[in-house]
């Protein structure tokens, strides 16, 4: 079902739940897009049982992990799915909720705009103003983005990432009638909770290790405690030793050898004993081997290659393959 688009699914979801509770429904939705589901359903001729059966269950799934957003976050949602689904199918519903939510947000025109373009753009605002947008955007390109402006700026930002709690939709309203005339694009009202600790840490894992030590740094002397919560959302190279052994295993399986050669030419020799305890004898002879011989190393492209490994872990706990001790969050039962 994953290759029926949103308007056939939503077509074939109407018909499935009858015509009195369909136009019930019909009366909440937009014109437009009424316009688009009638004409699909006035073409369906027929709803086979298992397209039925694949829709309501993406529908119900949908609308429980929707529930568990509400109630408890992204995290708690990927949780109680994990549970009750299992990783893969859990990662779909979330990765599913992540599109429809994302379509509804507001500054569409900034998640499009070229990373550049809105840098600059964002440039000229106040730090208050790109902290909100920010928030809207994706983690990567809030990144990219946040690297781009001077240090002080940088951690204005950062700051007010991680202490909004929620905007008012006319402010939002307003700012984004600014973005409009700046890129002369359509601009979508909404309203939503925004930013917080979390914002600000789905943004620091995706930016460089530089921009996320001079961040944090900063934020430790202006405000402790809201450093003291994103740094324990965060996962460093150097977290890797809070991993499970056989979580560990899976994630050097995973990782390119010269990804991990380069990452630890610039670690503690405490990170490297620990990674060495998880390889075979053999691959830690050729590992000692290559980091004799390896001459100097630029610390940026030691800093890439830990990053990339990062990279490597976040993912495999997302598709639940390991998991990742995160603060105070409940243990997982196996």
């Amino acid at each position: 079902m994953n290759s029926i688009d949103g308007v056939k699914k939503a077509a074939i979801l109407l018909i499935s739940l009858g015509a009195e509770t369909s136009s019930k429904i019909m009366k909440l939705l937009p014109d437009s897009f009424i316009q688009k589901v009638s004409y699909e359903i006035a073409n369906t001729d027929a709803v086979s049982p298992e397209q039925r059966d694949s829709v309501l269950e993406e529908f119900v799934n949908t609308a429980k992990a929707k529930q568990y957003v509400l109630d408890g976050g992204i995290d708690y949602a990927r949780d109680l799915l994990r549970q009750a689904l299992g990783p893969q199918k859990a990662k779909e519903i979330i990765e599913l909720l992540n599109q429809l939510q994302f379509r509804e947000r507001p500054f569409n025109i900034a998640r499009k705009a070229d990373t550049l373009q809105l840098a600059n753009v964002l440039a000229d605002e106040h730090p208050q103003t790109v902290a909100m947008i920010m928030c809207y955007i994706q983690p990567e390109k809030a990144a990219d983005i946040l690297s781009q402006f001077p240090s002080d700026f940088q951690v204005e930002v950062a700051e007010r990432i991680g202490t909004i709690t929620s905007v008012s939709p006319l402010v939002i309203e307003k700012i984004e009638k600014v973005i409009e005339n700046k890129f002369s694009n359509f601009v979508d009202n909404d309203s939503e909770n925004i930013g917080g600790v979390h914002s600000l840490v789905k943004i620091l894992n995706s930016a460089s290790r530089s921009t996320e030590k001079n961040i944090l740094a900063d934020l430790e002397k202006r405000q402790p405690e809201l450093s003291s919560e994103v740094k324990a959302g965060l996962f460093t190279f150097e977290d890797i030793t809070t991993l499970e052994k056989l979580d560990v295993q899976k994630v050097l399986r995973d990782v390119q050898n010269d990804d991990l050669v380069l990452a630890l030419k610039g670690t503690t020799d405490s990170i490297r004993d620990f990674i060495f305890d998880n390889l075979s004898t053999r691959a830690v002879d050729n590992l000692k081997e290559e980091l004799e011989f390896m001459g100097p190393t630029r610390l940026s492209a030691v800093e890439e290659a830990q990053q990339r490994i990062v990279g490597v872990i976040r993912k495999l706990d997302e598709s639940g393959e390991i998991y990742i001790e995160r603060g105070d969050q409940d243990a997982v039962i196996e």
